[in-house]
């Protein structure tokens, strides 16, 4: 298992379900040192998700969350915006969405790389 500095297990969920063990090693430690870098506490929205958790939530079928690759870090200011996306690039992300309220990043490497986009 990981240890993870900035974050303790029970942060990843899928619903009321712990799924700490059904995300990506890498992602992992690439969030951890994000959050090192950013400064500024990263509050996970969504982390790894089952096929009915995602289709609530409006996912894609092709889904990153699914294979434990994606998590949406909450945010909802301009400030902490930049401190969270400068530091995911940093730290190595190179796939990142931006909506109002959260920051989407993964490290699935079936997807295209080298991309940010808005929601």
């Amino acid at each position: 298992m990981t240890n993870l500095k900035y974050f303790s297990k029970s942060e990843f969920k899928c619903g009321q379900v712990n799924c700490y063990d059904k995300m990506d090693r890498n992602l992992l430690e690439m969030l951890d040192v994000a959050r090192g870098i950013a400064g500024v506490p990263f509050k996970i929205n969504s982390s790894w998700r089952d096929e009915e958790t995602n289709r609530k939530a409006g996912g894609k079928s092709n889904s990153s969350h699914l294979r434990g690759n994606a998590v949406d870090i909450h945010c909802n200011n301009s400030q902490d915006r930049l401190l969270i996306i400068d530091s995911l690039v940093t730290a190595g992300f190179s796939r990142i969405g931006i909506a109002k309220t959260f920051i989407h990043c993964d490290v699935d490497e079936n997807l295209p790389q080298n991309v940010m986009w808005l929601y």
